[in-house]
Parts: structure tokens; C-alpha cells; sequence
């Protein structure tokens, strides 16, 4: 909602990023059933590395692939709102494709997040066996 008295301009400290930056998490995770589900995938991802005493090297793969799913439905969103504001309730062949595209880009970080994982979970299962 745009009101006169909201800011416009760049930001003029850090802190106001930094503030800027956890109201847009915060957007996120209230907003965004997907965003949540995927947080909530990736939270049972880093159990079951505890769990199974991963290496560094396979966490650093794992939160990699958890990290890079969150960051694919950041920017979704963003296409997705931008598109909104842009063509409201007009349907548009363009804004169809770049929504599209977008969770596109989603599926495909969530794809390579389940391969990381099985990557990294099987073999450490294996470990325990």
C-alpha cells in the first residue's frame, strides 16, 4: 500500500537495511505457505544431519541445497509481486511465463536439494549400518 509518509529513498544506514531486510524475512514467512513448507523440509533436513553425525563436507552440501531452495522461493516471490503490481487482475502471456519460470527456477532448486540429500543421507545412513 503506497502512503506519503513511507520511505522512498535509499536507505541511510546499515541498521536500516538491516531492519528492511528481517521485514522482508518476516514477509516471507508469514505470507508464504511454500516458503514456510520448504523452511520446514530444510529444519527436518539439519535433524536428520544431526542425527547422523555428518561430515563438514556434507553439511556444507546440505545446507547449500537448503539455502539455495529458500533463496529460489525469495526471488518467486518477488517475480510473483512484481508481476501482480505490474498487470493486477489483466492476464498477460508475459507475466504468465515469468511466474512461471520463476517456479520453475523453484523446482529445479528443490530437485537438486533432494539429490544433495540422498547424496549425503544414504551413505550416512549406511554408516550406521
Amino acid at each position: 500500500m503506497a502512503s506519503s509518509d513511507k520511505q522512498t529513498g535509499k536507505n541511510r544506514a546499515f541498521k536500516q537495511s538491516l531492519g528492511h531486510a528481517w521485514d522482508g524475512l518476516r514477509a516471507l514467512f508469514h505470507y508464504e505457505r511454500n516458503f514456510r513448507k520448504h523452511l520446514a523440509v530444510g529444519s527436518l533436513a539439519i535433524i536428520a544431519g544431526l542425527f547422523l553425525r555428518l561430515t563438514l563436507n556434507e553439511w556444507l552440501w546440505l545446507v547449500l541445497a537448503i539455502f539455495l531452495v529458500l533463496i529460489a522461493e525469495t526471488l518467486n516471490t518477488i517475480v510473483e509481486a512484481v508481476v501482480d503490481l505490474v498487470v493486477g487482475q489483466t492476464y498477460h502471456d508475459l507475466a504468465k511465463r515469468a511466474k512461471d519460470v520463476a517456479a520453475g527456477g523453484v523446482l529445479m532448486a528443490a530437485i537438486f536439494a533432494v539429490i544433495v540429500g540422498a547424496l549425503v543421507m544414504l551413505p550416512a545412513l549406511g554408516r550406521w549400518f
